[in-house]
């Protein structure tokens, strides 16, 4: 086997292809999943209703890496530093300028679009664990440069700052939870249909060749240099916002809220929800989020050693994440249906 040979098997190896119809739900699950979210927070407390918009938060972030690595096959471990600029961009615009919440959101995918764009211009010529280390030295370095004096003014520094949580339009009466709660849900659906159809598009054609076969891409036509920084500005873009909306909900932003930690996490949520399924995203989040709890409730004094078995566990059983259950599920499902 040749030198090109033996490259385009690793990289083919790098990051299994998930079908199309595999990266979304079925119409009718869809309609009875967007039914449940709306009707949950009438039934439950404004706590429940927090953790809720925070589950959808996270999942926008972890939906942002799994477009990333599920569809142009880039690993990252520095998406806390997207985040972090999303969060600040909201709560200097909102704090500084007074500009309405709403306003901030598009303001900040932008700007972390911006962001993600150049930095994926010089991380080109990395792939693999070195593109993995070169990510994980940024979501190092940004709770660093977020304390340096020349910005303290405008980030607060390691005091952080303090943003005000809005209160439902035109006199709506619901909380202030529930109203960002379904803020939050709006952004969520407009986006996650944003991400299924940008897979399904052209684009998403190229970043999916480049995951399965960069060379073989190349050769077809593909402008791999460009598809490559566009994926990472489109991912830096939807984790600035979910940066902003998790600003809003907690009411306070600090650098060390943006640490690698959070890195870790939005990876490990990918991991747990399926690369390259975009359902799993919102599944990987809800375990990042209530597993560590249920691991405290379990054992407060080795609560780390409890959630890394419970995950060990998950890895063991479904190495493929929630993907893996959805594909038994609806292969259970058929053949009760023949039956």
């Amino acid at each position: 086997m040749s030198a090109a040979e033996e490259v385009v098997a690793e990289g083919h190896e790098a990051v299994e292809a998930v079908p199309k119809r595999a990266m979304t739900l079925g119409t009718g699950t869809s309609l009875v999943v967007l039914a449940a979210l709306l009707i949950a927070p009438v039934f439950v407390k404004n706590f429940i209703i927090f953790q809720m918009t925070m589950l959808l938060i996270y999942g926008l972030a972890v939906l942002a890496l799994n477009i990333l690595t599920g569809g142009s096959g880039q690993f990252s471990l520095g998406q806390s530093a997207f985040y972090a600029v999303g969060a600040y961009t909201t709560a200097v615009l909102m704090e500084y300028f007074n500009v309405n919440y709403a306003l901030t959101i598009p303001i900040s995918a932008t700007v972390c679009f911006g962001f993600g764009y150049l930095f994926g211009k010089p991380a080109l010529r990395l792939s693999g664990v070195y593109l993995a280390l070169a990510t994980f030295a940024l979501a190092t370095a940004m709770p660093q440069l977020l304390k340096l004096n020349f910005l303290e003014h405008w980030t607060g520094g390691v005091q952080g700052l303090v943003v005000t949580k809005p209160d439902a339009p035109f006199g709506l009466p619901m909380s202030q939870d529930m109203w960002l709660y379904y803020f939050t849900l709006v952004v969520t659906i407009a986006i996650y249909i944003f991400s299924v159809n940008l897979l399904r598009s052209r684009s998403g054609r190229a970043f999916m060749a480049i995951r399965d076969n960069e060379i073989a891409a190349s050769s077809m036509g593909v402008n791999v240099a460009l598809y490559k920084t566009l994926a990472f500005g489109v991912s830096a873009g939807i984790t600035g916002v979910a940066g902003s909306l998790g600003a809003i909900a907690v009411q306070f932003v600090a650098p060390d809220s943006y640490t690698i930690t959070l890195a870790i996490s939005l990876f490990l949520g990918m991991v747990v929800g399926g690369v390259g399924w975009l359902p799993g995203s919102f599944v990987g989040a809800a375990f990042i989020i209530f597993v560590p709890n249920m691991a405290e409730s379990i054992s407060k004094g080795l609560s780390g050693a409890v959630f890394g078995v419970l995950l060990f566990l998950v890895i063991y059983l479904v190495p493929h994440g929630a993907r893996q259950v959805a594909i038994l599920g609806q292969q259970l499902a058929g053949k009760l249906k023949k039956n």
